[in-house]
């Protein structure tokens, strides 16, 4: 069985944060920029607190079958929490969405080096 690779988001808005908390972020905003977010087996907080108090957790996981991807968003969603929690950032309204690599669509470039690896 060959092992599949799983790119899990998890959003979520921060919750209750203090003046101080808030001008932490605020500061540490470009450490957590759009630009700079991947998918990683840590988890990756992306956020953008000067337009809105939402952030993304993109967190990279394997398994071996198709339901595996079930438990490696329950995982995201426990290092996602872990990693506010941490930090002592409130949050609410968690929700993942979650893909498996091995069921996407090949790009036009994946799928003419496919086409010349296989002709």
């Amino acid at each position: 069985m060959s092992t599949r690779t799983f790119r899990i988001m998890v959003r979520g808005v921060f919750d209750g944060l203090a003046p101080e908390q808030r001008a932490e972020l605020l500061a540490r905003a470009g450490e957590h920029d759009i630009l700079r977010a991947a998918f990683t087996p840590e988890g990756n907080l992306s956020y953008d607190l000067a337009a809105r108090p939402a952030f993304t957790f993109r967190y990279l996981d394997e398994g071996e079958a198709e339901e595996d991807i079930l438990e490696a968003t329950e995982r995201a969603e426990t290092a996602a929490k872990a990693w506010l929690a941490e930090r002592g950032y409130g949050h609410k309204n968690l929700r993942s969405t979650a893909e498996d690599l091995s069921r996407a669509p090949l790009g036009k470039r994946q799928r003419r080096e496919a086409a010349r690896k296989s002709g």
